[in-house]
Protein backbone atom coordinates (compact mmCIF):
# COMPACT_ATOMS: atom_id res chain seq x y z
CA UNK A 1 0.00 0.00 0.00
CA UNK A 2 1.27 3.47 -0.81
CA UNK A 3 2.87 5.29 2.11
CA UNK A 4 1.84 8.84 1.18
CA UNK A 5 -0.27 10.80 3.67
CA UNK A 6 -3.92 9.82 3.18
CA UNK A 7 -6.52 12.48 2.37
CA UNK A 8 -8.91 10.76 4.82
CA UNK A 9 -8.02 10.75 8.51
CA UNK A 10 -6.77 7.34 9.59
CA UNK A 11 -9.26 7.25 12.46
CA UNK A 12 -12.10 7.21 9.95
CA UNK A 13 -10.80 4.03 8.29
CA UNK A 14 -10.71 0.48 9.65
CA UNK A 15 -8.86 -2.37 8.01
CA UNK A 16 -11.34 -5.22 8.45
CA UNK A 17 -9.28 -7.60 6.32
CA UNK A 18 -5.63 -7.23 5.38
CA UNK A 19 -4.93 -8.87 2.06
CA UNK A 20 -1.76 -10.79 1.36
CA UNK A 21 -0.98 -9.02 -1.89
CA UNK A 22 -0.11 -5.47 -3.01
CA UNK A 23 -2.68 -3.08 -4.46
CA UNK A 24 -2.23 -3.92 -8.13
CA UNK A 25 -5.84 -4.45 -9.19
CA UNK A 26 -8.85 -2.08 -9.21
CA UNK A 27 -10.46 -0.50 -6.16
CA UNK A 28 -14.17 -1.24 -5.68
CA UNK A 29 -16.36 0.87 -3.39
CA UNK A 30 -19.35 -1.16 -2.19
CA UNK A 31 -21.84 1.63 -1.57
CA UNK A 32 -24.63 0.87 0.87
CA UNK A 33 -25.49 3.44 3.51
CA UNK A 34 -23.98 6.58 2.00
CA UNK A 35 -25.61 7.00 -1.38
CA UNK A 36 -24.00 10.20 -2.61
CA UNK A 37 -21.03 11.59 -4.50
CA UNK A 38 -20.50 14.86 -2.60
CA UNK A 39 -18.96 14.84 0.87
CA UNK A 40 -18.52 11.06 0.92
CA UNK A 41 -15.42 9.98 2.86
CA UNK A 42 -15.66 6.40 1.57
CA UNK A 43 -15.64 7.51 -2.07
CA UNK A 44 -12.85 10.02 -1.39
CA UNK A 45 -10.78 7.23 0.18
CA UNK A 46 -11.48 4.78 -2.67
CA UNK A 47 -10.38 7.30 -5.32
CA UNK A 48 -7.34 8.32 -3.28
CA UNK A 49 -6.17 4.72 -2.90
CA UNK A 50 -6.78 4.01 -6.60
CA UNK A 51 -4.77 7.04 -7.70
CA UNK A 52 -1.87 6.19 -5.40
CA UNK A 53 -1.68 2.69 -6.87
CA UNK A 54 -2.40 3.83 -10.45
CA UNK A 55 -5.44 1.57 -10.74
CA UNK A 56 -9.07 2.30 -11.68
CA UNK A 57 -12.05 2.53 -9.32
CA UNK A 58 -15.71 1.50 -9.61
CA UNK A 59 -18.79 1.70 -7.41
CA UNK A 60 -20.88 -1.42 -6.76
CA UNK A 61 -24.36 -1.34 -5.26
CA UNK A 62 -26.39 -4.40 -4.33
CA UNK A 63 -30.17 -4.14 -4.46
CA UNK A 64 -31.84 -6.39 -1.91
CA UNK A 65 -35.39 -7.62 -2.27
CA UNK A 66 -37.35 -5.54 0.27
CA UNK A 67 -34.52 -5.02 2.77
CA UNK A 68 -35.97 -5.32 6.30
CA UNK A 69 -39.52 -4.95 4.99
CA UNK A 70 -38.93 -1.87 2.83
CA UNK A 71 -41.77 -1.17 0.40
CA UNK A 72 -42.37 1.03 -2.64
CA UNK A 73 -42.12 4.13 -0.43
CA UNK A 74 -38.55 3.46 0.64
CA UNK A 75 -37.18 1.48 -2.32
CA UNK A 76 -38.67 3.83 -4.91
CA UNK A 77 -37.09 6.82 -3.18
CA UNK A 78 -33.74 5.04 -2.97
CA UNK A 79 -33.67 3.86 -6.59
CA UNK A 80 -34.69 7.24 -7.99
CA UNK A 81 -31.86 8.77 -5.99
CA UNK A 82 -29.39 6.17 -7.26
CA UNK A 83 -30.44 6.78 -10.86
CA UNK A 84 -29.52 10.45 -10.46
CA UNK A 85 -26.30 9.45 -8.69
CA UNK A 86 -25.22 7.22 -11.58
CA UNK A 87 -25.85 9.95 -14.12
CA UNK A 88 -23.82 12.50 -12.15
CA UNK A 89 -21.08 10.00 -11.36
CA UNK A 90 -20.43 8.94 -14.93
CA UNK A 91 -20.75 12.45 -16.41
CA UNK A 92 -18.45 14.19 -13.91
CA UNK A 93 -16.01 11.71 -12.36
CA UNK A 94 -16.16 9.05 -15.10
CA UNK A 95 -16.53 6.35 -12.45
CA UNK A 96 -18.68 3.36 -13.50
CA UNK A 97 -21.64 2.32 -11.34
CA UNK A 98 -22.51 -1.38 -11.20
CA UNK A 99 -25.87 -2.47 -9.83
CA UNK A 100 -26.37 -6.07 -8.67
CA UNK A 101 -29.46 -7.87 -7.47
CA UNK A 102 -29.40 -10.78 -5.07
CA UNK A 103 -27.35 -11.49 -1.98
CA UNK A 104 -24.38 -9.19 -1.44
CA UNK A 105 -22.39 -12.07 0.05
CA UNK A 106 -22.48 -13.59 -3.46
CA UNK A 107 -22.58 -10.62 -5.83
CA UNK A 108 -19.80 -8.51 -4.29
CA UNK A 109 -17.14 -11.28 -4.01
CA UNK A 110 -18.03 -12.46 -7.54
CA UNK A 111 -17.58 -8.95 -8.93
CA UNK A 112 -14.24 -8.51 -7.14
CA UNK A 113 -13.02 -11.77 -8.66
CA UNK A 114 -14.23 -10.90 -12.16
CA UNK A 115 -12.51 -7.52 -12.22
CA UNK A 116 -9.40 -8.63 -10.32
CA UNK A 117 -9.85 -6.07 -7.55
CA UNK A 118 -7.22 -5.71 -4.85
CA UNK A 119 -9.11 -3.38 -2.47
CA UNK A 120 -12.75 -3.28 -1.38
CA UNK A 121 -13.89 -0.09 0.37
CA UNK A 122 -17.21 -0.17 2.24
CA UNK A 123 -19.14 2.45 4.14
CA UNK A 124 -20.20 1.80 7.74
CA UNK A 125 -23.51 0.62 9.21
CA UNK A 126 -24.05 -0.60 12.77
CA UNK A 127 -26.99 -2.84 11.83
CA UNK A 128 -26.61 -6.60 12.44
CA UNK A 129 -27.44 -7.77 8.94
CA UNK A 130 -24.99 -5.43 7.24
CA UNK A 131 -22.18 -6.34 9.63
CA UNK A 132 -22.89 -10.04 9.05
CA UNK A 133 -22.70 -9.57 5.27
CA UNK A 134 -19.34 -7.83 5.57
CA UNK A 135 -17.93 -10.63 7.71
CA UNK A 136 -19.05 -13.22 5.15
CA UNK A 137 -17.73 -11.17 2.25
CA UNK A 138 -14.32 -10.97 3.96
CA UNK A 139 -14.36 -14.76 4.24
CA UNK A 140 -15.32 -15.26 0.59
CA UNK A 141 -12.98 -12.87 -1.21
CA UNK A 142 -9.55 -13.96 -2.33
CA UNK A 143 -6.85 -13.86 0.36
CA UNK A 144 -4.99 -11.18 -1.60
CA UNK A 145 -7.90 -8.70 -1.30
CA UNK A 146 -7.81 -6.01 1.40
CA UNK A 147 -11.09 -4.65 2.85
CA UNK A 148 -11.39 -1.14 4.33
CA UNK A 149 -14.43 0.17 6.18
CA UNK A 150 -14.92 3.95 6.26
CA UNK A 151 -17.38 5.71 8.57
CA UNK A 152 -18.78 8.21 6.08
CA UNK A 153 -22.05 8.58 7.99
CA UNK A 154 -20.99 9.94 11.37
CA UNK A 155 -18.98 13.10 11.87
CA UNK A 156 -16.91 11.53 14.64
CA UNK A 157 -16.31 7.91 13.56
CA UNK A 158 -18.22 5.50 15.78
CA UNK A 159 -15.18 3.54 16.93
CA UNK A 160 -13.30 6.76 17.70
CA UNK A 161 -16.14 8.40 19.63
CA UNK A 162 -16.45 5.49 22.06
CA UNK A 163 -15.32 1.90 22.44
CA UNK A 164 -18.30 0.84 24.55
CA UNK A 165 -22.08 1.01 24.89
CA UNK A 166 -22.94 4.48 26.20
CA UNK A 167 -25.67 4.87 28.79
CA UNK A 168 -27.13 8.14 27.53
CA UNK A 169 -26.50 11.37 25.66
CA UNK A 170 -24.94 12.71 28.84
CA UNK A 171 -22.18 10.08 28.77
CA UNK A 172 -21.30 10.41 25.07
CA UNK A 173 -21.77 14.16 24.53
CA UNK A 174 -18.45 15.21 26.05
CA UNK A 175 -16.54 12.54 24.13
CA UNK A 176 -18.01 13.67 20.80
CA UNK A 177 -17.64 17.39 21.48
CA UNK A 178 -13.99 16.90 22.43
CA UNK A 179 -13.32 15.26 19.05
CA UNK A 180 -15.37 17.61 16.85
CA UNK A 181 -12.50 20.08 16.23
CA UNK A 182 -10.51 17.18 14.76
CA UNK A 183 -13.26 15.60 12.68
CA UNK A 184 -15.72 18.40 11.83
CA UNK A 185 -13.56 19.70 8.99
CA UNK A 186 -14.17 20.70 5.40
CA UNK A 187 -14.06 17.65 3.13
CA UNK A 188 -11.50 17.58 0.31
CA UNK A 189 -12.60 17.50 -3.31
CA UNK A 190 -12.47 14.14 -5.05
CA UNK A 191 -9.29 13.92 -7.11
CA UNK A 192 -9.47 13.36 -10.88
CA UNK A 193 -8.88 9.71 -11.71
CA UNK A 194 -5.46 8.82 -13.11
CA UNK A 195 -6.60 5.51 -14.60
CA UNK A 196 -10.05 4.99 -16.10
CA UNK A 197 -12.04 1.76 -15.86
CA UNK A 198 -11.34 -0.15 -19.08
CA UNK A 199 -14.48 -2.27 -19.51
CA UNK A 200 -17.99 -0.91 -19.88
CA UNK A 201 -20.66 -1.56 -17.29
CA UNK A 202 -23.99 -3.07 -18.32
CA UNK A 203 -26.76 -0.50 -18.85
CA UNK A 204 -29.26 -0.28 -15.98
CA UNK A 205 -32.96 -0.23 -16.83
CA UNK A 206 -33.95 2.20 -14.10
CA UNK A 207 -37.61 2.61 -15.16
CA UNK A 208 -38.11 -1.16 -15.02
CA UNK A 209 -36.34 -1.47 -11.65
CA UNK A 210 -38.45 1.31 -10.14
CA UNK A 211 -41.61 -0.10 -11.69
CA UNK A 212 -40.89 -3.54 -10.22
CA UNK A 213 -40.30 -2.33 -6.64
CA UNK A 214 -43.27 0.02 -6.80
CA UNK A 215 -45.49 -2.84 -7.94
CA UNK A 216 -44.21 -5.33 -5.37
CA UNK A 217 -44.41 -2.84 -2.50
CA UNK A 218 -47.58 -1.10 -3.63
CA UNK A 219 -49.33 -1.46 -0.25
CA UNK A 220 -47.08 1.37 0.98
CA UNK A 221 -47.00 3.77 -1.98
CA UNK A 222 -44.36 6.36 -2.80
CA UNK A 223 -44.50 9.91 -1.47
CA UNK A 224 -44.90 13.05 -3.54
CA UNK A 225 -43.62 15.63 -1.06
CA UNK A 226 -40.11 14.20 -0.80
CA UNK A 227 -37.99 14.42 -3.96
CA UNK A 228 -35.01 12.02 -3.91
CA UNK A 229 -31.38 12.72 -4.73
CA UNK A 230 -28.38 14.78 -3.63
CA UNK A 231 -29.52 17.99 -5.31
CA UNK A 232 -32.96 17.77 -3.67
CA UNK A 233 -31.32 17.11 -0.30
CA UNK A 234 -29.12 20.18 -0.61
CA UNK A 235 -32.15 22.22 -1.63
CA UNK A 236 -33.91 21.20 1.60
CA UNK A 237 -30.83 22.26 3.56
CA UNK A 238 -29.82 25.44 1.71
CA UNK A 239 -32.54 26.31 -0.82
CA UNK A 240 -33.46 29.97 -1.25
CA UNK A 241 -37.22 29.37 -0.98
CA UNK A 242 -37.74 26.73 1.70
CA UNK A 243 -34.23 25.76 2.77
CA UNK A 244 -33.92 24.86 6.44
CA UNK A 245 -30.81 26.90 7.20
CA UNK A 246 -31.79 29.77 4.91
CA UNK A 247 -35.49 30.29 5.70
CA UNK A 248 -36.74 28.05 8.55
CA UNK A 249 -33.95 27.77 11.11
CA UNK A 250 -35.00 30.66 13.35
CA UNK A 251 -38.09 28.83 14.68
CA UNK A 252 -36.41 25.43 15.15
CA UNK A 253 -35.62 25.65 18.86
CA UNK A 254 -39.05 27.05 19.79
CA UNK A 255 -41.39 25.16 17.44
CA UNK A 256 -39.73 21.82 16.74
CA UNK A 257 -41.83 19.98 19.37
CA UNK A 258 -45.14 21.30 18.03
CA UNK A 259 -46.75 18.75 15.65
CA UNK A 260 -48.79 21.56 14.11
CA UNK A 261 -45.60 23.25 12.88
CA UNK A 262 -43.81 20.58 10.82
CA UNK A 263 -42.06 23.25 8.74
CA UNK A 264 -40.04 24.15 11.85
CA UNK A 265 -38.24 20.80 11.47
CA UNK A 266 -35.28 20.37 9.14
CA UNK A 267 -36.96 17.80 6.84
CA UNK A 268 -33.55 16.16 6.34
CA UNK A 269 -34.19 12.74 7.90
CA UNK A 270 -35.03 10.89 4.62
CA UNK A 271 -31.84 12.23 3.03
CA UNK A 272 -29.67 11.49 6.06
CA UNK A 273 -31.12 7.98 6.30
CA UNK A 274 -30.32 7.12 2.67
CA UNK A 275 -27.03 8.98 2.81
CA UNK A 276 -28.10 11.39 0.08
CA UNK A 277 -26.65 14.22 2.18
CA UNK A 278 -23.75 14.22 4.62
CA UNK A 279 -24.35 15.05 8.28
CA UNK A 280 -20.93 16.70 8.14
CA UNK A 281 -22.07 19.06 5.38
CA UNK A 282 -25.21 19.92 7.37
CA UNK A 283 -23.13 20.71 10.46
CA UNK A 284 -20.56 22.76 8.55
CA UNK A 285 -23.26 24.88 6.91
CA UNK A 286 -25.14 25.27 10.22
CA UNK A 287 -22.01 26.52 11.96
CA UNK A 288 -21.70 29.28 9.34
CA UNK A 289 -24.97 30.84 10.58
CA UNK A 290 -24.57 30.03 14.27
CA UNK A 291 -23.80 33.61 15.30
CA UNK A 292 -27.25 34.68 14.04
CA UNK A 293 -29.26 31.78 15.50
CA UNK A 294 -27.11 30.36 18.29
CA UNK A 295 -29.81 28.49 20.20
CA UNK A 296 -31.42 27.04 17.09
CA UNK A 297 -28.09 25.84 15.66
CA UNK A 298 -26.96 24.37 18.98
CA UNK A 299 -30.26 22.48 19.30
CA UNK A 300 -30.02 21.26 15.71
CA UNK A 301 -26.42 20.06 16.14
CA UNK A 302 -27.30 18.26 19.39
CA UNK A 303 -30.00 16.31 17.55
CA UNK A 304 -28.03 15.68 14.37
CA UNK A 305 -24.65 14.87 15.88
CA UNK A 306 -24.95 13.73 19.51
CA UNK A 307 -28.34 11.98 19.28
CA UNK A 308 -27.72 10.38 15.88
CA UNK A 309 -24.28 9.14 16.85
CA UNK A 310 -25.66 7.88 20.16
CA UNK A 311 -28.15 5.79 18.15
CA UNK A 312 -25.34 4.29 16.07
CA UNK A 313 -23.43 3.59 19.29
CA UNK A 314 -26.41 1.71 20.74
CA UNK A 315 -27.04 -0.42 17.65
CA UNK A 316 -23.33 -1.24 17.27
CA UNK A 317 -22.48 -2.15 20.85
CA UNK A 318 -25.87 -3.69 21.73
CA UNK A 319 -26.58 -6.59 19.32
CA UNK A 320 -30.15 -6.89 20.69
CA UNK A 321 -30.96 -3.30 19.70
CA UNK A 322 -34.53 -4.17 18.66
CA UNK A 323 -35.41 -6.49 21.55
CA UNK A 324 -36.38 -6.27 25.20
CA UNK A 325 -33.08 -8.09 25.81
CA UNK A 326 -31.35 -4.89 24.69
CA UNK A 327 -32.88 -2.81 27.49
CA UNK A 328 -31.05 -1.99 30.67
CA UNK A 329 -31.66 -4.41 33.54
CA UNK A 330 -33.76 -1.94 35.56
CA UNK A 331 -36.07 -1.41 32.57
CA UNK A 332 -36.48 -5.12 31.79
CA UNK A 333 -37.22 -5.79 35.45
CA UNK A 334 -39.88 -3.13 35.81
CA UNK A 335 -41.52 -3.99 32.48
CA UNK A 336 -41.77 -7.68 33.33
CA UNK A 337 -43.11 -6.94 36.80
CA UNK A 338 -45.96 -5.02 35.17
CA UNK A 339 -46.38 -7.18 32.05
CA UNK A 340 -49.56 -8.78 33.42
CA UNK A 341 -51.13 -5.54 34.68
CA UNK A 342 -54.69 -5.01 33.51
CA UNK A 343 -54.93 -2.84 30.38
CA UNK A 344 -57.98 -0.67 29.76
CA UNK A 345 -57.82 -1.52 26.04
CA UNK A 346 -56.10 -4.31 24.09
CA UNK A 347 -55.67 -3.89 20.33
CA UNK A 348 -54.26 -6.29 17.75
CA UNK A 349 -51.48 -5.31 15.34
CA UNK A 350 -54.04 -5.15 12.54
CA UNK A 351 -56.29 -2.80 14.51
CA UNK A 352 -53.37 -0.53 15.30
CA UNK A 353 -52.10 -0.59 11.73
CA UNK A 354 -55.53 0.45 10.47
CA UNK A 355 -55.85 3.17 13.14
CA UNK A 356 -58.89 1.50 14.67
CA UNK A 357 -58.47 2.46 18.32
CA UNK A 358 -61.78 3.42 19.84
CA UNK A 359 -61.04 5.68 22.79
CA UNK A 360 -62.93 8.95 22.17
CA UNK A 361 -60.09 11.27 23.23
CA UNK A 362 -56.90 9.24 23.28
CA UNK A 363 -57.90 7.18 20.25
CA UNK A 364 -58.59 10.18 18.08
CA UNK A 365 -55.14 11.60 18.77
CA UNK A 366 -53.34 8.27 18.41
CA UNK A 367 -55.25 7.35 15.26
CA UNK A 368 -54.25 10.70 13.76
CA UNK A 369 -50.56 10.03 14.44
CA UNK A 370 -50.82 6.55 12.89
CA UNK A 371 -52.59 7.93 9.81
CA UNK A 372 -49.98 10.68 9.46
CA UNK A 373 -47.31 7.97 9.27
CA UNK A 374 -49.26 5.70 6.90
CA UNK A 375 -50.27 8.40 4.42
CA UNK A 376 -47.53 11.02 4.81
CA UNK A 377 -44.60 8.69 5.48
CA UNK A 378 -43.35 10.72 8.39
CA UNK A 379 -44.77 11.24 11.86
CA UNK A 380 -43.78 14.29 13.86
CA UNK A 381 -41.02 13.44 16.36
CA UNK A 382 -43.04 14.37 19.43
CA UNK A 383 -45.93 12.23 18.26
CA UNK A 384 -43.62 9.26 17.61
CA UNK A 385 -42.93 9.12 21.35
CA UNK A 386 -46.59 9.36 22.36
CA UNK A 387 -47.58 6.90 19.60
CA UNK A 388 -45.13 4.22 20.79
CA UNK A 389 -45.98 4.63 24.47
CA UNK A 390 -49.70 4.13 23.79
CA UNK A 391 -48.83 0.88 21.97
CA UNK A 392 -47.15 -0.29 25.18
CA UNK A 393 -50.33 0.62 27.05
CA UNK A 394 -52.68 -1.07 24.55
CA UNK A 395 -51.00 -4.44 23.88
CA UNK A 396 -50.50 -7.65 25.85
CA UNK A 397 -46.97 -6.91 27.04
CA UNK A 398 -43.71 -5.10 26.31
CA UNK A 399 -42.35 -7.69 23.86
CA UNK A 400 -45.46 -7.49 21.70
CA UNK A 401 -45.55 -3.69 21.97
CA UNK A 402 -41.94 -3.34 20.84
CA UNK A 403 -42.38 -5.78 17.94
CA UNK A 404 -45.49 -3.94 16.68
CA UNK A 405 -43.86 -0.53 17.06
CA UNK A 406 -40.78 -1.54 15.06
CA UNK A 407 -42.90 -3.29 12.41
CA UNK A 408 -45.04 -0.19 11.83
CA UNK A 409 -42.07 2.19 12.02
CA UNK A 410 -40.08 0.25 9.43
CA UNK A 411 -43.01 -0.36 7.11
CA UNK A 412 -44.39 3.17 6.83
CA UNK A 413 -41.72 5.72 7.73
CA UNK A 414 -39.60 6.89 4.82
CA UNK A 415 -36.68 6.85 7.28
CA UNK A 416 -37.49 3.47 8.83
CA UNK A 417 -34.99 0.62 9.36
CA UNK A 418 -32.58 3.13 10.86
CA UNK A 419 -30.60 3.22 14.13
CA UNK A 420 -32.44 6.39 15.15
CA UNK A 421 -35.77 4.61 14.57
CA UNK A 422 -34.79 1.57 16.62
CA UNK A 423 -33.53 3.75 19.45
CA UNK A 424 -36.69 5.85 19.32
CA UNK A 425 -38.79 2.71 19.78
CA UNK A 426 -36.47 1.41 22.52
CA UNK A 427 -36.51 4.77 24.31
CA UNK A 428 -40.29 4.94 24.27
CA UNK A 429 -40.97 1.38 25.41
CA UNK A 430 -37.78 0.16 27.09
CA UNK A 431 -36.36 3.33 28.64
CA UNK A 432 -33.10 3.19 26.65
CA UNK A 433 -31.03 6.38 27.15
CA UNK A 434 -33.57 7.47 29.77
CA UNK A 435 -33.94 7.07 33.53
CA UNK A 436 -36.45 5.46 35.86
CA UNK A 437 -39.54 7.52 36.75
CA UNK A 438 -42.34 7.24 39.31
CA UNK A 439 -43.77 3.73 39.19
CA UNK A 440 -47.25 3.24 37.74
CA UNK A 441 -49.34 0.37 36.30
CA UNK A 442 -48.32 -1.13 32.93
CA UNK A 443 -45.34 1.25 32.48
CA UNK A 444 -43.59 0.47 35.73
CA UNK A 445 -40.74 2.98 35.93
CA UNK A 446 -40.70 3.72 32.17
CA UNK A 447 -41.41 7.37 31.37
CA UNK A 448 -45.14 7.95 30.92
CA UNK A 449 -46.80 10.22 28.35
CA UNK A 450 -50.50 10.96 28.22
CA UNK A 451 -53.22 12.90 26.43
CA UNK A 452 -53.28 15.65 29.04
CA UNK A 453 -49.57 16.27 28.49
CA UNK A 454 -50.14 16.55 24.74
CA UNK A 455 -52.93 19.08 25.28
CA UNK A 456 -50.52 21.25 27.25
CA UNK A 457 -47.92 21.05 24.50
CA UNK A 458 -50.00 21.79 21.41
CA UNK A 459 -53.49 22.18 19.95
CA UNK A 460 -54.60 18.54 19.84
CA UNK A 461 -57.81 19.23 17.90
CA UNK A 462 -55.85 21.30 15.42
CA UNK A 463 -53.40 18.44 14.89
CA UNK A 464 -56.22 15.93 14.32
CA UNK A 465 -57.80 18.29 11.75
CA UNK A 466 -54.41 18.80 10.08
CA UNK A 467 -53.93 15.03 9.67
CA UNK A 468 -57.45 14.62 8.31
CA UNK A 469 -56.60 17.14 5.59
CA UNK A 470 -53.35 15.30 4.82
CA UNK A 471 -55.14 11.98 4.55
CA UNK A 472 -57.90 13.46 2.41
CA UNK A 473 -55.38 14.94 -0.01
CA UNK A 474 -53.44 11.66 -0.12
CA UNK A 475 -56.54 9.60 -0.91
CA UNK A 476 -57.60 12.07 -3.59
CA UNK A 477 -54.20 11.85 -5.31
CA UNK A 478 -54.27 8.05 -5.07
CA UNK A 479 -57.72 7.94 -6.69
CA UNK A 480 -56.53 10.26 -9.48
CA UNK A 481 -53.54 8.00 -10.16
CA UNK A 482 -55.81 4.92 -10.37
CA UNK A 483 -58.22 6.68 -12.75
CA UNK A 484 -55.32 7.91 -14.90
CA UNK A 485 -53.89 4.40 -15.06
CA UNK A 486 -57.25 2.93 -16.08
CA UNK A 487 -57.66 5.61 -18.76
CA UNK A 488 -54.25 4.76 -20.21
CA UNK A 489 -55.11 1.05 -20.25
CA UNK A 490 -58.36 1.78 -22.13
CA UNK A 491 -56.52 3.93 -24.69
CA UNK A 492 -54.01 1.16 -25.30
Amino acid sequence: MASAIPVVQSGRIRVVKQGSGPLVGPVVYWMFRDQRIRDNWALIHAVDQANKANVPVAIAFNLFDQFLGAKARQLGFMLRGLEKLQGNLESTLRIPFFLFQGEAIDTIPNFLKECGASLLVTDFSPLRDVRSWKEKICERVDESVTVHEVDAHNIVPLWVASNKLEYSARTIRGKINKLLPEYLIELPAIEPLKIKWSSSNAPIDWPKLVSDVVRKGAEVPELEWCEPGEDAAFEVLMGSKKGFLTTRLKTYSTDRNNPLKPQALSGLSPYLHFGQISAQRCALEANKVRKNYTQAVDTFLEEMIVRRELSDNFCYYQPQYDSLLGAWEWARKTLMEHASDKREHIYTREQLEKAQTADVCFGQLWNASQLEMVHYGKMHGFMRMYWAKKILEWTNGPEEALAITIYLNDKYHIDGRDPSGYVGCMWSICGVHDQGWRERPVFGKIRYMNYAGCKKKFNVDGYISYVKRLVGESKKRKAEVILDKKAKELRN
